[in-house]
């Protein structure tokens, strides 16, 4: 989920919105402007309806951010890097760097989130009560109310016991502390997540047909996310499980051809791209360190008629925008990583800070089969020269 723009850096974290979160300011405003307060508080003004609605929805987006930042600040304190939060359709998302290390810090990460909401909710609730009681405005009240009880539904539907949502988290930390396995844990709730997402859109599609009206489309949607995204963590667990044990440098393509950022796309394209057969060069300086990362599709974007004038360092990725490694990192814990403008690469650093490799999704997927033959060798003797065929060939 991409940022369509930026709020800053809150915590350290970086914050930003994407597009589809004003469908939540347009539900939220529609349904409380039109609807919850005139038939609660009738005989006021639209406008004033509308004013309260917009400080409701806004102050739920806030809720959001807060409950996205609970996880990010718990992440950092248990040595879990956070790359960005953003809001969206359906909420906010947290990208974590990286897994949890233990099932202590798995269940501490989740389950911050929804206390975070339970307890922004109580304190809505608290000031609802106390501005009803000095007798503040019936609208002000009304919008207090909603927030108090809009912040403990999603507190309740996160902690749900089904991925991704934080419950399936607080699962996956209860089942791998108790198994000692985390990927058995993560694939058991990851379909506990497609479970109860199927049934969402099951739901909903049946309060559509019965009241032949789109009520059911917000159940639709969520649970046709947490289904892809319950898969998505489901296919990630089983290969985690694949590439155990792998490491950084025993995938790397090592001593990668490099390349000075000054260079123009006209140097570039008859010196470099034209005798190597490499679709991405990390861009260094004369120390060695990473300066950026040039793909040929980027190369590829540029008119020819630009090459000449335009230098590499003005369209490669910035180097805070590629994703690093150290050589003797688990391949797991780099691969949420790999993602944004360097096109599925990373590049894998010294402990000068040095490029000395780079992986790309070929290497990922060399390593998927390579651990693919091993596990056929050891859970399925090959019969007669099967084995033999393959060492040969390979």
């Amino acid at each position: 989920m991409r940022a369509t723009l930026s709020l800053g850096r809150i915590a350290g974290v970086k914050v930003g919105i994407n597009w589809s979160a004003l469908a939540i300011v347009v539900v939220i405003v529609a349904g409380l402007a039109t609807d919850q307060l005139p038939s609660a508080y009738p005989g006021r003004s639209a406008a004033a309806y509308l004013a309260v609605a917009l400080v409701a929805a806004v102050l739920f987006l806030a809720s959001l951010l807060a409950h996205e930042l609970a996880h990010s600040i718990v992440a950092r304190r248990n040595g879990v890097e956070v790359n960005s939060i953003v809001l969206w359709l359906l909420g906010g998302v947290a990208q974590l760097e990286g897994e949890p290390r233990t099932p202590g810090a798995d269940f501490r990460i989740a389950v911050v989130g929804p206390l975070t909401s339970l307890g922004l909710g109580a304190v809505f609730g608290a000031i609802g009560a106390i501005a009803a009681a000095l007798d503040a405005d019936g609208l002000v009240v009304g919008g207090l109310t909603y927030l108090a009880a809009t912040n403990i539904l999603l507190a309740v539907f996160n902690l749900i016991p089904a991925a991704p949502l934080d419950g399936g988290r607080v699962l996956r930390a209860a089942l791998w502390r108790r198994s000692g396995n985390r990927e058995a844990a993560a694939i058991t709730a990851a379909r506990a997540g497609r479970f109860v997402g199927f049934a969402m859109v099951g739901l909903g599609l049946l309060q559509a047909l019965l009241t032949g009206t789109f009520s059911g489309i917000w159940l639709v949607l969520i649970g046709w996310f947490l289904v892809s995204a319950a898969t998505a963590e489901e296919q990630q667990a089983r290969m985690g499980s694949r590439l155990s044990g792998v490491r950084v440098a025993d995938v790397m393509t090592e001593n990668p051809v490099v390349a000075d950022g000054t260079m123009t796309l006209e140097d570039f394209v008859n010196r470099l791209a034209m005798s190597h057969q490499f679709s991405s060069y990390p861009l260094v300086d004369p120390g060695g360190h990473l300066t950026g990362l040039v793909t040929l599709n980027r190369v590829r974007a540029v008119p020819n008629s630009r090459r000449l004038n335009t230098r590499l360092q003005d369209i490669a990725c910035p180097p805070e925008g590629v994703p690093t490694a150290r050589p003797d990192e688990p391949l797991t814990a780099l691969l949420p990583r790999m993602h944004g403008c360097a096109d599925g690469r990373a590049v894998v650093l010294d402990e000068q800070g040095r490029v000395i490799g780079i992986v790309s999704s070929t290497d990922i997927s060399r390593a998927l089969q390579a651990a693919d033959l091993r596990s056929f060798h050891a859970y399925s003797p090959p019969h007669g020269a099967d084995l033999t065929t393959i060492s040969q060939n390979h």
